[in-house]
């Protein structure tokens, strides 16, 4: 196999936030691949435990390396990727490795959803074989924050805490093994379950190289430590480890069972019933969409990306929308909003919740308004599926809604609130309100202050789910839907205004062309504009932003236009919301699109050709099975940042239900709202 297999990465995640993943080369291009990548404090306060491993087989005097490390300047060594014959990432991560003319060897890599375990197990194929052929694995250890580098230190622990040593070299497969480490005070201990033998030999493996991380102009060395030696003589049998995690506090778990043929079946029912619960989801991007949905507090919340973001509100929300209500999956889109309510202040959502347990940041104007989005479709589908909503449950769902109109409505952080109007004004200098939210030295590169479009956009369409039962609401809906068709129409343009009363300065407009006013036309249930004025924006975004994998988030006509979002911090976050593209807009824009031409079949079948069939092909590129956060704005199109994203894949569930779905009435914010949301009319 060819180095292009380091582009492709493979994730398996434990639902608490932990995950671990790698490349298909299994050389490691990130900080952040592992095997045990574990949350202490379920979603965050997460460490990398073990980094990875290096194995060879001996088999007659010879060894075979079936693993292959980087090593700065840019050695690669041994080589153990020239032996991958064939890699699966279905129904998990598998290799089969070309030993000789006579021998493959099977490696399997899974997370226990249950446990939260990780299963490293290997298989030989050798017919009629007697003599041994012995696997031999020095597990690379670190102990350290996923955001961290390791370097070798002298308070780094290679002895045991407690527990047993294992089987001996020369009762390989007689006795399951149980070692346990415990690196560093604070961190989570490792706890390893095994049926081989094991030796311990203390060794530092230095100057490992991640090429991602130099690329993404960061530091990227790292010194890794082995503890020893794990032996498994194949023919016997199935060579495998379980891999836990435990508390920063201490303790240690349980041993599976001292009988190596206990373990063994132990870890057949973990493959059984992984296999049975992964098959249960149906499809693969259902099953990738579980990724996503996390353990938080006593409820569920929605990690934004892997390998290095946490749950953000916006992202939660939109992503919420195709992930969980468009697969079916209404129970856990509750729990969801009821852990989300709990974390409401002054009628704002989090941004973000911290890595490290500190206060929520309240810094987003949208997060608020997507939550209310998700809500009102949760709300309208819950009645017909298997969802139990008791009356309590629904009551706080209504007056989160009902808290977040009224802040919004008198006035809360960051100048945020309702003008005269009726449309919502936000922002204040060195505050990024929006999505489009990057800054560089303190400095937000694309403010937006004012009333950016896609906020009026999802003010509006609040205000309408909000008046179906609460009429009180509709007086500034309808002053707002005025306003909107008044201020945001650029006539010279024949598109949507980005922001009015821009800086909060009255009159003053911001005419970048960029996606956000894609909202007004599709991607809410609601619209703002039709007819003419919907189809010119909806062919203007086409025209200057569309790419086959997202949409720009600048017009390339614009001085301050960037086409790559590559190079250090300073260059990328100048790039992120410049011209660089994103899939999730994506949705937005196709149901736009299918919205000005009637959503007829024939209408259908050209924007799932154009629209989703290249994002189903980028499924088997980047992050295997899901789609990545951005691309670059120039062809051609070079996917970056996180390589699995959770609204991008959402997105994508959604556009391919649109098109699987029956044509809707067309309906804008003038129009009595139905009790069931449209963007989310086909939960399955």
């Amino acid at each position: 196999m060819s180095h292009e297999n380091d582009r492709l990465e493979w994730l398996e995640t434990d639902g608490r936030g932990g995950f671990a993943s790698g490349t298909v080369s299994g050389v490691r291009t990130r900080r952040y691949h592992a095997l045990l990548l574990k949350a202490a404090h379920p979603p965050i306060d997460r460490f990398v435990l073990v980094n990875g491993f290096e194995a060879w087989v001996e088999k007659d005097g010879a060894s075979f390396p079936i693993t292959t490390q980087r090593y700065a300047p840019g050695v690669r060594h041994p080589d153990g990727e020239t032996r991958i014959e064939h890699f699966t990432h279905e129904p998990w991560p598998t290799w089969r490795f070309r030993i000789d003319e006579k021998t493959a060897l099977e490696q399997e890599i899974l997370v226990d959803a249950k446990s939260g375990a990780t299963l490293v197990a290997w298989n030989l194929d050798a017919p009629r074989r007697r003599k041994p052929v012995t696997l031999v694995v020095r597990l690379l250890v670190s102990g350290r924050d996923f955001h961290a580098l390791h370097q070798e230190n002298g308070a780094f622990r290679f002895a045991q805490e407690g527990g047993q040593g294992g089987a001996s070299k020369e009762n390989v497969a007689a006795n399951a093994g149980s070692l346990h480490w415990r690196p560093y005070d604070g961190v989570p201990g490792i706890h390893v379950s095994h049926d081989g033998g094991y030796e311990p030999a203390p060794l530092w493996y230095r100057n490992f190289s991640y090429a991602e991380e130099k690329n993404r102009g960061l530091d990227f060395a790292e010194d890794l430590a082995s503890p020893g030696v794990l032996r498994f003589d194949l023919v016997k049998g199935e060579g495998a480890i379980l891999l836990e995690a435990t508390k920063p506090e201490g303790g240690i778990v349980a041993t599976v069972s001292p009988s190596a043929d206990a373990f063994r079946a132990h870890v057949a029912a973990v493959r059984a019933a992984e296999k049975s619960r992964r098959a249960a989801l149906r499809t693969p991007l259902v099953r990738a969409a579980g990724a996503y949905l996390v353990g938080r507090g006593t409820g569920s919340t929605i990690v934004a990306g892997y390998p290095w973001f946490g749950d953000w509100g916006r992202d939660t929300f939109i992503a919420m929308r195709g992930l969980l209500l468009a697969t079916g999956r209404i129970a856990d889109a509750k729990h969801v909003l009821l852990e989300w309510s709990g974390a409401l202040s002054r009628g704002m959502m989090p941004n973000r919740f911290p890595d490290h347990g500190e206060a929520p940041e309240y810094n987003s104007v949208d997060a608020a308004l997507w939550s209310v989005i998700a809500a009102t479709e949760f709300l309208a589908l819950a009645p017909s599926s298997d969802c139990v909503v008791t009356t309590s449950e629904e009551r706080l769902i209504r007056s989160t809604i009902e808290d977040i109109l009224g802040a919004y409505s008198a006035g809360t952080r960051h100048r945020i609130g309702a003008d005269e109007d009726g449309l919502l004004r936000a922002g204040e200098p060195g505050q990024q309100l929006t999505w489009m939210d990057a800054r560089i030295d303190g400095r937000v590169v694309t403010p937006r202050i004012g009333k950016p479009v896609e906020v009026q956009a999802l003010w509006l369409c609040a205000l309408a789910a909000a008046a179906e039962t609460s009429p009180s609401w509709r007086p500034m809906l309808e002053r707002g839907r005025a306003s909107f068709a008044k201020r945001f129409w650029n006539e010279e343009e024949s598109c949507l205004y980005d922001v009015v009363d821009a800086d909060h300065q009255p009159g003053v407009v911001d005419a970048s062309i960029r996606p956000n006013q894609i909202f007004a036309v599709g991607g809410l249930p609601f619209g703002l504009l039709e007819g003419e004025k919907a189809r010119a924006v909806v062919d203007r975004v086409e025209r200057e932003l569309v790419t086959p994998l997202g949409l720009r988030t600048l017009s390339p006509a614009d001085a301050a236009y960037h086409g790559k979002c590559e190079g250090d911090a300073r260059s990328r976050d100048g790039a992120y919301h410049q011209g660089t593209a994103w899939p999730w807009l994506l949705g937005a824009f196709t149901e736009a699109w299918l919205r000005v031409r009637g959503g007829d079949a024939e209408a259908k079948r050209e924007a799932e050709e154009r629209f989703i069939a290249p994002l189903r092909l980028h499924l088997k590129d980047a992050g295997l099975g899901h789609v990545s956060e951005i691309f670059d704005g120039d062809p051609p199109h070079t996917p970056r940042g996180c390589p699995f994203q959770a609204w991008s894949l959402g997105e994508l569930i959604r556009m391919e239900r649109m098109v699987a779905a029956k044509p809707a009435k067309r309906r804008t914010t003038g129009s009595a709202p139905k009790r069931r949301a449209e963007a989310s009319r086909s939960p399955r």
